[in-house]
């Protein structure tokens, strides 16, 4: 059954009592997978999810980013993906930890790149090559972006852009940066390509 948009970000749990390995191999068979959700100012709340309905849910690489729902036990918890252990060779979720969602408290996550408009840095002459695919950052849960755009339209070849040359939504801190200028690493390159006279050995 195909699954809504909307409904990606809505999970239904049960409360879970029966803790250990053995327990959760009964549960991992019954086609449950054990989860946790941990933070804020409340205990850890161990929970079980149903596995086909994850397994559909994180497909979405919004999955990730957003704040999700999770009804259990008549209450409706907002958390984020912290942590998803997956099953070596199949295609099984063994656990996942969620972290509560507070307003007013912020958020330490990480979230995708995307790189738009690469075909005109290719157009230039330029090959793009891509130095980190996720950006990890500070956030309150309202400001929360399902990703960061990296825009390469007017970026000339033999430039690269660092974290501090992208354009964050408001409210957005990137955590390496916070760090000081030590930190600006490096996002995304428009290279030469290789074996042009003019370029030279680094």
């Amino acid at each position: 059954m195909e699954i809504k948009m909307s409904d990606i970000y809505v999970l239904n749990a049960e409360v879970r009592t029966d803790l250990g390995k053995g327990a959760s191999r009964r549960l991992r068979h019954a086609d449950k997978v054990p989860a946790i959700i941990y933070g804020g100012h409340q205990e850890a709340l161990s929970i079980t999810l149903e596995h086909n309905k994850l397994i559909q849910a994180q497909a979405h690489e919004g999955f990730y980013t957003h704040i999700l729902t999770i009804k259990v036990g008549g209450e409706d918890v907002k958390a984020i993906v912290k942590a998803m252990q997956r099953h070596p060779f199949k295609p099984k979720v063994m656990h996942v930890d969620f972290q509560r969602v507070e307003a007013g408290h912020e958020l330490h996550t990480v979230v995708p790149v995307h790189f738009i408009n690469e075909a005109a840095a290719a157009k230039k002459g330029g090959i793009v090559a891509h130095h980190i695919n996720e950006i990890a950052i500070t956030v309150l849960p309202q400001n929360l972006p399902e990703f960061i755009e990296v825009d390469l339209a007017n970026v000339e070849v033999g430039q690269t852009l660092h974290l501090s040359d992208l354009k964050v939504p408001a409210g957005v801190t990137i955590a390496e940066l916070a760090k000081g200028a030590g930190h600006d690493q490096a996002v995304v390159s428009v290279n030469k390509p290789a074996g042009k006279a003019e370029e030279t050995a680094e």
